[in-house]
């Protein structure tokens, strides 16, 4: 498995990745509705928008992407990052992708340099984060009115 950068050219197809993990792996916590609206907020053009905001990778098995992760700035903040679009298609979760991407996220300079980093977490992977060093937002363990869980890490 390799990790790299975001390029443009990958954007078509992490949005197809992306929309394939939602309909499979977050069915069972999420509306038809939400998970459409969704995939519609992580079009390929939106993607790559994002990656200007912060450093995008891609989890790659071969040529294929299978997963990815963002960070970026909280909010323009030098001292608080964010931990953004981290999926990996269903058939390769369960192999250690998903950590591999966070420990690609947790060396790059945006988190070196954070005091703090945010991860608003979906229901489906709370638990996943949790097991990461993540922890509940001021000890809330609740869904906000996006329907995700606020997490955090200090370092």
């Amino acid at each position: 498995m390799k990790i790299r950068m975001f390029e443009q050219e990958d954007a078509a197809e992490l949005e197809r990745v992306i929309a394939k993990t939602l309909r499979i792996s977050n069915s069972r916590d999420y509306s038809n509705e939400y998970i459409e609206a969704f995939i519609l907020s992580h079009s390929a053009d939106a993607l790559i928008e994002r990656s200007k905001q912060g450093h995008m990778y891609v989890a790659c098995d071969e040529l294929r992407i299978v997963g990815c992760g963002t960070i970026a700035g909280y909010w323009g903040s030098l001292t608080e990052s964010i931990l953004l679009t981290i999926f990996v298609l269903p058939e390769y979760q369960g192999r250690g992708i998903g950590r591999q991407i966070i420990e690609t996220l947790e060396q790059d300079e945006y988190f070196l340099r954070a005091k703090r980093i945010e991860i608003p977490a979906s229901i489906t992977a709370v638990e996943f984060y949790r097991k990461m060093g993540y922890e509940y937002k001021n000890g809330i363990a609740e869904i906000d009115e996006k329907q995700v869980c606020r997490l955090e890490k200090f370092r």
